[in-house]
């Protein structure tokens, strides 16, 4: 009896002593009353009862301590507990960004081992201690987007094996300390966007033999050309929005790439920085030198920096002189001249710039005619404010509905503004003659309508008349439809002040309100056009009245109709139906937000209205549809619940949009590709390039549209937040196909960047399988997802056997493989074990898509 007690007790200390997080003063102790104090739980991925270096995100050394923790994402929030990740004595690498933490513990400073330290994207503040000292072996520092405050301490002065320090964005205030000088190993110093002043140290030019980035923007540093003028294998340099002066010549340090001196008080003639024989002009990518004090001629040529892709000398003291010579600049995407003295002729040759993005000649002496632009990748175009005459390109008026912003105002040019709205011609076209008769455009004719009397009047209207019954003659004429299951309704709605609401619409499953008093008492905010008085009368008139005839969909947030907005605006208009726990100005905040958010593959959110209740999201219209109808042989465009199996459009224009599924868009391999990289890419900057990460939460193939240029573009990122707390669980959680399988525990109901990899692999397997996510056809396995058979042929080596047959001799077989293993990659059950979306696009670039011979 005695010896079977015993033997109880013996096998009992021996299980608890195989645990090792029960195990007091081990770092799996610390790991795990870090991760405990902090919210995580028992999971699939943190089962505390194995060894702690299988835990994701830590990693050991060799004789079994923890030598590095990475928790970055995983929604950690309020002050990191004392005796905790302090105490791991042998920790290198320490990475806590992109969570919500607001203090740090005491003893992380006697973490005297440590190499990298990055805590960014926090909500940290107070000061900065001066035992940061204590890291003396640190090489990589990471503090930038927190709420740091007081002085850059002098005891970083004992870092001296420090190669990057980012303290950017945060509310630093003083001098930069002398004691930096002493951390000679530096390649990246970013302090940018505090509140620093004084002047740089004495030798602070000399100092880091090693530099290659320096970002002092957006601070008020005072200083001279020559504090930097010893800066010898800096390639980025960026010290915008600071009190510097002296001569431009001498920033043009030999090996510099991007050059960024823009709101400074530089003074001299830059026309003669070509001489100086030691800068080597090919290298140059970036150059901004606006809002200074440089005076003389702009460069003579530019023969010697065809690399160049941005170009910005806008407000400066220039003489007056002809259009400088840029047609050689090939690779040019940005350039900005805005008052900078030009006289003359806009050079035809501009028409070479094929990809230029943004054009600002604003602001100048310019005259003659609009030559030819390039209309391909144009977004922004500004010609204000010049001396120009004469009409406007046709391909550029075709080009202006679908660009980002525009304005010809303040010149002497002519053009039929029927195809205008009035507010459109008077915002954006402002002094400029519309040189079409009265009844070409009805917005102007109800303007001037009652200065005419009953005879001009009724000569007026039968003028139009006229036009309109030519207009739908060559409309009918034009455009034949083989099928007429569906017609958008004209609007039904006139503008009335004395109409007021609340308002009710109903859709086939969904009915919402707008408890809205008068409808032009609500405000419409639109991003690019701020000088357009829109309200939700506007998009009443727009939608026709929220019509059946205008939904394009019905998603999991609400309805999407379409729409012309006042200013010719082509739009979705998203009714996101489900409460909203925010209030009206939290839910504003986070939609201003929103709209700061570009990328060329993310569906610009154009604004927004709180009508009551109710979030209305106000998107770019996409004419190509999305993903999901183009591969399962949708329609595009509106989704009604008629029968759209026979419907197709027809133009005899050739560059007319044809409503067709996925035989006319996704037959080769290289077109498939080129969505899945352009996806991918969204997803990489909302995940590493915005601050704090954005997290998706519900990607999936009808999230991926193809826009006019059939480039791909990822929407409803960011709304769940607009939501706050009151979103209900199936939209949180993701949609059905697409739920990745670490949400199957009920305690793990936070979204990570991993679970959009997750997904984002799905929609990478439909791409090049053609199947649907669940509920299709898949060969030889019954009762299972597209995930779990591409991922079972994947093992067997058979993955070829997934290729849609529409795209099987469209390339390389080993390419369209090579991307189900992404797949597979993406689809792993473990979070850790699936790459980033940065690693994601790498993969998919590897990739090199060749038409088959």
């Amino acid at each position: 009896m005695g010896f079977g007690l015993f033997g109880s007790f013996l096998v009992l200390s021996m299980f608890f002593k195989s645990l090792p997080c029960q195990q007091p003063n081990t770092d799996a102790f610390y790991v795990s009353e870090f991760l405990k104090q902090m919210g995580i739980t028992s999971s699939p991925l943190y089962n505390f009862s194995a060894p702690v270096c299988s835990w994701q995100g830590v990693y050991c050394d060799a004789k079994g301590s923890v030598s590095g923790l990475v928790a970055s994402g995983f929604g950690f929030s309020g002050s990191i507990p004392d005796t905790t990740i302090g105490k791991l004595t042998k920790l290198k690498t320490l990475d806590l960004s992109s969570n919500k933490i607001t203090d740090l513990p005491s003893d992380l400073w006697s973490l005297g081992s440590l190499i990298a330290l990055n805590l960014s994207s926090n909500q940290i503040s107070g000061f900065l201690p001066s035992n940061i000292g204590n890291f003396g072996m640190l090489e990589i520092i990471d503090l930038s987007s927190n709420n740091f405050s007081g002085e850059i301490p002098a005891a970083i002065s004992s870092l001296s094996s420090l190669r990057v320090l980012k303290l950017d964005r945060n509310g630093l205030q003083g001098s930069i300390p002398l004691g930096i000088l002493n951390c000679k190993s530096l390649t990246l110093i970013d302090i940018s966007l505090n509140k620093l002043d004084g002047v740089l140290p004495d030798g602070f030019g000399a100092a880091f033999p090693k530099l290659k980035t320096l970002n002092l923007a957006g601070n008020t540093i005072k200083g001279r050309d020559s504090d930097f003028s010893e800066m010898k294998s800096v390639t980025n340099l960026n010290i915008s929005g600071n009190l510097f002066h002296g001569s431009v010549m001498v920033l043009f340090l030999a090996m510099l790439e991007v050059i960024d001196l823009s709101r400074n008080q530089f003074q001299g003639h830059i026309s003669q920085v070509p001489f100086n024989s030691s800068f080597n002009w090919s290298r140059l990518i970036h150059l901004d030198l606006s809002e200074n004090e440089l005076s003389g001629d702009i460069f003579l040529n530019f023969d010697q920096t065809r690399n160049l892709k941005y170009l910005n000398l806008a407000f400066n003291r220039f003489t007056r002189q002809e259009f400088p010579q840029v047609d050689m600049l090939l690779e040019l995407e940005y350039l900005n001249l805005s008052r900078s003295s030009l006289i003359g002729h806009v050079p035809s040759e501009i028409a070479q710039l094929s990809k230029l993005h943004t054009l600002d000649l604003s602001e100048n002496h310019l005259s003659g005619r609009i030559p030819i632009l390039p209309v391909k990748n144009l977004q922004v175009l500004d010609v204000s404010q010049n001396n120009l005459s004469g009409g406007i390109p046709m391909s550029l008026l075709q080009k202006l509905p679908w660009m980002e912003r525009f304005n010809f105002s303040f010149n002497n040019l002519t053009l039929c503004a029927s195809e205008f709205l009035y507010k459109t011609f008077e915002s954006r076209f402002y002094g400029s003659l519309n040189s079409c008769p009265i009844a070409a455009n009805p917005g102007l004719f109800k303007r001037k309508a009652t200065k005419h009397n009953g005879l001009k009047l009724a000569l007026a209207l039968t003028l139009s008349m006229v036009c309109l019954l030519v207009g739908l003659l060559f409309l009918a004429i034009g455009c034949r439809r083989k099928s007429s299951m569906w017609a958008v309704k004209q609007s039904s709605y006139k503008e009335d002040q004395t109409i007021s609401g609340p308002f009710s619409f109903q859709t086939d499953s969904t009915t919402w309100v707008a408890d809205v008093k008068q409808a032009t008492s609500v405000s419409v905010v639109i991003f690019e056009k701020p000088l357009l008085n829109i309200t939700f009368a506007d998009l009443l008139s727009a939608t026709s009245n929220f019509d059946r005839g205008t939904l394009l969909a019905e998603g999991k947030f609400g309805p999407v109709y379409r729409g012309f907005l006042p200013g010719g605006i082509h739009v979705a208009v998203k009714v996101l139906v489900h409460g909203s726990t925010l209030t009206d100005e939290e839910a504003a905040r986070e939609l201003e937000y929103l709209g700061r958010i570009k990328h060329p593959n993310l569906v610009p959110l154009t604004g927004y209205c709180i009508a009551g209740d109710q979030r209305i999201a106000i998107y770019d219209y996409m004419e190509n549809g999305n993903l999901q109808n183009l591969l399962h042989d949708l329609p595009l465009g509106v989704q009604t619940t008629e029968d759209w199996s026979t419907d197709t459009w027809e133009e005899d224009d050739n560059n007319g949009i044809q409503c067709v599924g996925s035989e006319g868009l996704l037959t080769t391999w290289r077109f498939r590709h080129k969505i899945a990289l352009g996806t991918a890419r969204a997803l990489a900057f909302l995940h590493h390039g915005c601050s704090p990460p954005l997290i998706h939460r519900d990607v999936k193939s009808s999230s991926v549209y193809l826009d006019y240029n059939l480039e791909p573009r990822l929407s409803d990122f960011g709304l769940v937040k607009v939501f706050g707390n009151g979103l209900d669980e199936e939209i949180a959680r993701g949609s059905p196909g697409y739920v990745p399988p670490e949400f199957s525990d009920p305690d793990n109901n936070c979204p990570t960047p991993k679970s959009d990899v997750y997904c984002f692999g799905i929609v990478l397997f439909e791409l090049i399988t053609g199947k649907k996510p669940i509920g299709d056809d898949y060969p030889e396995e019954k009762d299972t997802t597209l995930v779990s058979w591409v991922r079972g042929l994947v093992r067997k080596n058979q993955a070829s056997r997934a290729i849609d047959p529409k795209i099987r001799n469209t390339g390389r077989e080993h390419e369209t493989e090579e991307a189900l293993k992404i797949g597979y990659l993406c689809t792993a059950d473990i979070p850790s074990k699936r790459p980033s979306m940065q690693q994601i696009v790498g993969l998919l670039k590897d990739i090199e898509p060749t038409v088959h011979q």
